[in-house]
């Protein structure tokens, strides 16, 4: 899970950013130092929603497995349709899903057809029920139209157009959708090989902290982050582990970062990072292991401490994450959320930003990357605009509640004129 360290590579590229390094750089360092987990289990189809698929799935079968129907009409020849000049054509069967026409369609004949029945041999197009005309002759019946739009093949589905035979039909690394799981069962599938779910263990650190039920004494305040880290990783599908609050106390720190190792692949900590007197994780992470980088330049979150940790034959990545609500959530999202990703073997996990007009001027101090949070709304123009929620400081939880997506202003930015184009990525993307 865990290449060499890149302590010294790291160490070169901070001295020259005494702001902290660029989020580009962190998040390059984040992705080159961790590799996927390797291991897997075989679940049943209905217990694979949202998890990581460990083998490309082979299509056993064509799906469809035959040509049929895409609408209610009338299966009929094309070499009938070429020479068509308003001439009937006799009805002379009927074929619905999971019943096939079994005689034969000759010159000038055709069968009533539904939606997924199975085509004739012989007939190759679908006339919409809508276009045709019936008659009865003698107690039989024809039908007539006189449509010349309905070309050779029209409302037709090919044998294999879906899925083909012995061809990939979803790909390792993949997140298992409701749509997936339905094309997996397509396929008589009932089991499938997922990647082991990520086991991330959390706590906060802080003297000043109570948990919920607990008294609160003076200067004291509630734990939010353990619950915004719990949620942000339950979306995401991976096995959290809580581990309480922790005193500013070494050694309680020091023990409970141990058995983190042993019981989980990832550790989560808020706050401690920031270099104060009684900010002991950055320190214990270099006595158990190693840091990567304790700094970067964005706001808020600049205090973020990454790198590995061992305790005996255990050991685990861990992020050292600010203490500030918001800045928890925002360095979660933009390092945390895509690192786990790539340590479960996810492909494809870039957000990608949307350009939208900012509805106001914001200022932005150029040489470190700013994420603000907004509210993305339709102006009575029905254009796309962003405006941002108000006060932007780290603590301030409220404005995440609030807000709808995030504003990112990039590191050379300055101050952006209302009216000027800004990156966003709506809260739906990142949850």
């Amino acid at each position: 899970m865990l290449k060499p360290p890149l302590s010294e590579i790291t160490q070169t590229q901070a001295n020259g950013h005494s702001n902290g390094l660029p989020v580009a750089t962190v998040q390059s360092l984040i992705q080159q130092h961790l590799l996927p987990l390797q291991e897997h289990e075989t679940v049943g189809l209905t217990d694979a929603l949202n998890r990581i698929l460990a083998i490309d799935i082979i299509s056993p079968i064509h799906v469809p497995a035959y040509d049929n129907a895409a609408m209610d009409g009338y299966a009929l020849r094309s070499a009938d349709l070429s020479n068509h000049t308003n001439t009937k054509y006799q009805v002379v069967g009927l074929a619905v899903a999971g019943k096939k026409f079994n005689g034969e369609v000759q010159e000038n004949q055709c069968i009533r057809i539904m939606t997924g029945a199975q085509m004739p041999d012989e007939c190759n197009t679908v006339i919409p029920q809508e276009l045709v005309t019936l008659q009865k002759i003698e107690e039989q019946e024809y039908i007539a139209f006189t449509s010349h739009h309905i070309q050779a093949g029209d409302n037709r589905r090919l044998k294999g157009e879906d899925l083909a035979k012995d061809k990939p039909a979803l790909l390792a690394g993949k997140l298992l959708s409701p749509a997936d799981l339905g094309l997996i069962a397509s396929l008589g599938i009932a089991e499938v090989s997922v990647k082991r779910k990520l086991r991330v263990a959390f706590f906060s650190t802080g003297d000043e902290l109570r948990s919920l039920g607990e008294a609160l004494p003076e200067g004291c305040v509630y734990d939010s982050n353990r619950y915004t880290i719990q949620g942000m990783l339950q979306k995401m599908g991976v096995t959290p582990i809580d581990l309480g609050v922790v005193k500013d106390d070494p050694i309680s720190l020091e023990a409970t970062l141990r058995e983190a190792c042993k019981l989980a692949d990832v550790i989560l900590t808020s706050g401690g990072v920031s270099g104060g007197d009684a900010d002991y994780t950055r320190t214990l992470m270099h006595k158990l292991g190693y840091v990567l980088f304790w700094k970067i330049a964005m706001r808020p979150g600049r205090p973020m401490a990454f790198g590995k940790i061992t305790s005996g034959e255990d050991s685990a990545v861990l992020f050292g994450l600010p203490g500030n609500p918001v800045a928890v959530m925002v360095a979660f999202y933009f390092f945390v959320r895509p690192a786990l990703y790539q340590l479960s073997g996810r492909s494809k996990t870039e957000i990608q930003p949307m350009q939208v007009t900012s509805a106001q001027a914001i200022r932005k101090k150029p040489g470190r990357t700013e994420y603000q949070r907004g509210i993305l709304f339709m102006n009575e123009q029905g254009q796309q605009q962003v405006r941002i929620t108000g006060s932007q400081g780290s603590g301030i939880l409220s404005s995440m509640s609030e807000a709808n997506c995030m504003v990112i202003l990039q590191h050379d930015q300055g101050d952006i004129a209302a009216g000027a184009s800004v990156e966003i990525i709506p809260f739906e993307g990142l949850l």
